[in-house]
């Protein structure tokens, strides 16, 4: 018997240096987090996307109830207002199967006030999406996908996989609407693990898709992420509803 040994979620000093992250793109995160934005943490495989969602959750404040939903849990937490669920295979009869869609319906049924999903990889995308966009806010998750636009397709994929007979373009507005930030993350070829950009989804453009603004974005030159000259819109009006400015660290304050 072999019973896994899991790390402590990184603190911001371990990610900043690390290199994952750089301390104004840290501070954006943590008034992201405690403003209650949706985020989605998009990246390939061993890119660090469970480590920084790890930390994200170490950042949610204390008495807010959440939930995570994993196939294998990974999110480690020591919040008191916390339940962890597993996904289950089916037993040898082919009975007994709880799939990470059945822990998301049954998550939203247990009032909490944020909900977490460790990967979605299938239908499971779209009750996420629906309690992001319902009572919800603050939710989290981690899709597969090297790219922003890459990671807005597979959502619309999963949906279709939840066997929803929606056209692509509602789809595509709900993604819009109930997501506010989506990070990228990457494995370097030195084996670093950084986060190359942080992108606001600023609600639904003229084309029908979500519009994306890039406000932090991996500067190759220096390594570093840097401020895109970007600000924060929809995603500061949603801010400002619970009392908090959604400043973009490394730019100067507007007057």
């Amino acid at each position: 018997l072999k019973i896994p040994k899991h790390r402590k979620p990184f603190t911001e000093e371990e990610l900043v240096r690390l290199g994952t992250l750089t301390p104004d793109a840290s501070a954006v995160l943590r008034q992201a987090v405690e403003a209650r934005l949706n985020i989605v943490i998009s990246g390939g495989t061993g890119s660090g996307k469970t480590s920084l969602t790890n930390y994200l959750v170490s950042l949610i404040p204390p008495g807010q109830r959440t939930i995570t939903c994993e196939e294998v849990a990974e999110i480690q937490t020591d919040r008191f207002h916390h339940v962890s669920m597993e996904s289950r295979p089916p037993n040898t009869e082919g009975r007994g199967e709880v799939t990470l869609r059945d822990l998301v319906i049954n998550a939203l049924r247990q009032r909490p006030d944020r909900i977490i999903v460790g990967e979605c990889r299938a239908g499971e995308a779209w009750d996420m999406i629906q309690a992001m966009s319902t009572g919800h806010p603050g939710s989290m998750t981690t899709v597969h996908a090297d790219e922003v636009e890459e990671a807005v397709e597979r959502l619309v994929n999963m949906v279709l996989l939840a066997g929803k007979d929606l056209p692509v373009p509602v789809i595509l507005r709900q993604i819009a609407l109930a997501v506010d930030l989506i990070l990228q993350m990457m494995r370097l070829p030195t084996g670093e693990r950084k986060v190359v950009e942080v992108v606001e989804v600023a609600g639904v453009g003229e084309d029908g898709r979500p519009v994306l603004r890039p406000i932090y974005k991996l500067n190759p030159a220096t390594g570093r992420l840097e401020p895109t000259g970007l600000r924060f819109t929809r995603a500061a009006e949603r801010a400002r509803k619970y009392g908090m400015t959604l400043r973009v660290f490394g730019l100067p304050e507007e007057e």
